[in-house]
Order: structure tokens, then sequence, then C-alpha cells
């Protein structure tokens, strides 16, 4: 997100920190796409190791090696960067594309790479948002020092951080912004979506070989890891005609704690909200641009700026389903009128009414309610102002939610099926 040459600047104005999401502003449309896949073993159903995911990644030809203190964690290219979650979770991160075409070919190359080479190991990915038998205390924290500092954090802070870190995975997506007001309001309008477009992406109903009553549990684990890190960033931006800025952004994020301090190869635990940091320093360090970047990083609410919109808040899926979630985006964030549409349907909402989906969802999915209004009936309606708006571009985009609609057509969201074949196996 940062140029080199900024990474080490030092920090003496707020100005600063709000520069970096002013900088991020551009006139291009693209997409990114970040899909990580879980993979078990096929004898038992349980997490492959860390160990045997490297062989995975060594068998990548012509990519290059990242290293974390000698450890494999990542391999670097031409389209993008491939990456180990915390519990050896394999995450495609794609540069940003242009067009739904071109995402579509990269993420079905890689995934059949990906099972390919799986599959030497006795191994497979699975289109699900949670392993379904391995537990967090069978899956060792891959040998990462970012990972090591929120394993030491997290769980002062929540529940359920090592299920979120080590069990789970997700889909997320990137768009880009024009200027301070529409990236903002991107973000005000995409964050009232998310437990929405959460609920009929919910796959990850089952847990330690169980049903757990929940249709995403991934998206459970997410409400009790760090509220002040994890949730709604503020209530500004779900008040009707109050602007929210770069500004405000910056100042939630300041009262946000750290997580660690690096410098190199060095790692400094530290218990400051940034605004102590600027204010006091930490051991004789002071603030760099580089150290805001890492905080921003840090802050996990369903949908964050960086230097684009990130909305993070999907359950991992089926290759198709997985087509369906930039598709289905594009089609709002790139409208203006369907933003505008949405916002206006929205808009009769209270924040108490977001809050309260935001729990119901993960059991409900499609069955709950945003205040009376079932989410069923907002989900036909956010998908047919997509759909409108694909079908603008004459590129036949629009083809890519039609394993939604079929799912919204029969009234159930993916955990539903496999529910359905949980029981029908059971003897």
């Amino acid at each position: 997100m940062l140029l080199t040459n900024k990474a080490s600047e030092i920090i003496t104005d707020k100005v600063q920190l709000e520069k970096i999401f002013c900088e991020g502003a551009k006139t291009s449309q693209t997409i990114g796409v970040e899909s990580e896949k879980l993979l078990i073993y096929k004898k038992n159903k349980r997490a492959v190791t860390y160990e045997d995911v490297v062989k995975i990644l060594e068998s990548f030809d012509g990519w290059q090696k990242i290293y974390d203190d000698n450890h494999l964690i990542g391999l670097k290219g031409s389209y993008g960067n491939i990456s180990l979650e915390p519990g050896a979770q394999v995450e495609i991160s794609l540069i940003p594309f242009d067009n739904l075409e071109d995402i579509n070919t990269k993420l079905a190359e890689f995934y059949a790479r990906l099972s390919e080479y799986a599959e030497t190991l006795g191994a497979e990915v699975l289109n699900c948002g949670i392993h379904p038998v391995s537990v967090f205390d069978d899956i060792n924290i891959i040998p990462k020092k970012r990972y090591e500092y929120m394993t030491k954090y997290l769980p002062s802070k929540g529940l359920t951080p090592f299920i979120m870190m080590r069990e789970t995975a997700g889909i997320q997506v990137n768009f880009d912004y024009e200027n301070e007001q529409d990236a903002t309001e991107k973000l005000s309008i995409a964050l009232k979506m998310s437990p929405i477009i959460s609920a009929v992406y919910s796959n990850s109903p089952i847990r330690a070989n169980k049903l757990t009553g929940y249709k995403s549990y991934r998206a459970n684990s997410w409400l009790n890891v760090d509220e002040s890190r994890c949730g709604y960033i503020s209530r500004k931006l779900f008040e009707k005609n109050v602007q929210f800025t770069f500004k405000d952004y910056v100042e939630t994020l300041l009262d946000i704690p750290m997580i660690f301090i690096q410098r190199g190869s060095c790692y400094f635990e530290c218990n400051l909200t940034f605004r102590e940091f600027m204010q006091k320093g930490y051991l004789g360090l002071k603030p760099v641009m580089a150290d805001w970047e890492n905080h921003i990083s840090l802050y996990f609410p369903d949908v964050r700026l960086k230097s684009y919109i990130e909305i993070r808040n999907h359950d991992a899926q089926n290759t198709a389903m997985t087509f369906s979630v930039p598709a289905f985006w594009k089609g709002i964030i790139y409208n203006q009128n369907a933003l505008e549409e949405i916002n206006n349907i929205l808009a009769k909402y209270s924040y108490e009414d977001f809050i309260q989906l935001r729990k119901d969802a993960p059991i409900q999915a499609i069955n709950a309610k945003l205040g009376n209004m079932p989410v069923i009936d907002l989900i036909k309606e956010f998908f047919d102002i997509s759909s409108v708006s694909l079908k603008q571009n004459k590129l036949n985009e629009e083809k890519y939610l039609e394993p939604v609609y079929q799912y919204i057509s029969e009234k159930k969201v993916p955990a539903d099926n496999l529910i359905d074949n949980f029981i029908n196996q059971r003897p």
C-alpha cells in the first residue's frame, strides 16, 4: 500500500495518516479478489499440516518464494501472490483486473493447480468456510511472527480468535474509489449491506464433525474476536445526512490498541493505542508510516479502507459461487444509480437494526430480518439491482450471478446443502 521510500517516514502529524487514503484515490475501476482455501487429508478429513502445505507451495514452478525468518510462507507470481493464513489456509491475492473474465480465468487456473498439487499428498481442497473436522487445538499456527503476536494478543479481547484464525476461510473483494466522498459513501453502503450479503454466502455450518446450529460459523467467530477491531467502525456511517470522512476513519484507528511494532526482523509487544504511540513513542521508537500501514492491516471490520475499499465478509465457496462475489459487488460499487438505490432502501433502518442483524445472520442466514424486513427479500432486490447494472456494460457478466439466483429461488444458502449431505451421510 505504501511506496517503499515512505515506509520509514517519521509521523509527526495526523495529516500524514489521512494522506495514505487520499493518495489511494484513482479514476480506474479495477477489481481485486482474495480467496482463501482450506485443505484436508482425504483419509481422515483433518487439516493438512503446514509442512505438507509447504510441499504444495514448492510445486508452483515459476513463482518467487517468500520467507519469514527462513520459513516459507508464500509465493509471488505474475498475476498475484499466494500466502498462508494462520492455520495454513492457502490464499490467492490477485493483482487488480479491469474485467471479471480475467479474474475468473486466473482463479480457475489457481484452483486447478492447487487441487492437482494437493492430490499428490492425498489431500483435497474444500469449498466451505470452516474446517468440518479439525478444530484449532489440532491446527498449529504457522511460523510467521505476525501471527505469533496476534495469537498472544487476541485471546485477551474475545472468545473465538483461534477459531477465526486457524479454522476458517473466506473471500474478499477490493474496489477503487475516486475521492474521499466516493470512498466513504461506498464504505457506508457496503458496511450496511455486509450482514445481508454474508447471509446469502453462508457456507460453514459444520464444525468438529457436528452441526453447529449456525449457517455461518465463520461469521459467528468474527463476532467474538475483538469488537473494537472487528465491529461497525462508527455509528456515523449509519446516520442520515452525516458525512463520514478520512479524518473520522483515522480518529477511529488512532484509538485502536496496537498488537506489535516491527523494526526489520525484530518485533515488540506494546500495550498502546496508536494515538499514545504518536504522543509518547515506545522504548525509544518513534512511529513511522510503515507502523501505520501495519496498524491499518490489523483492523478487521467486514468492510475497511486501505488505498481501496476491501469487502471481507463471505464464506469460502465453490468456484461458481466464488465468481459471483466480485460480479455482484462490481454491479453495485461501480454504478452510482445502484449505490443510490440501495442506500435509499437501507436508509429506513436504524443502527440498532444492523447491529441485531449482524448477530442473527450467522445463525439464520436469509431467514433473518433487518428490522421487520426478511433478508431474503432484500437479497433478491439487491441481486436484481446488480444484475441490471452488469447488463448495461453488455459483457454478459450478469451470468456470474446465476448460481446465487438458483439458491434464492429455492430459499436456500450453500450451508443448507452441506447440512443435508451431513444428515444423509449419518448412519
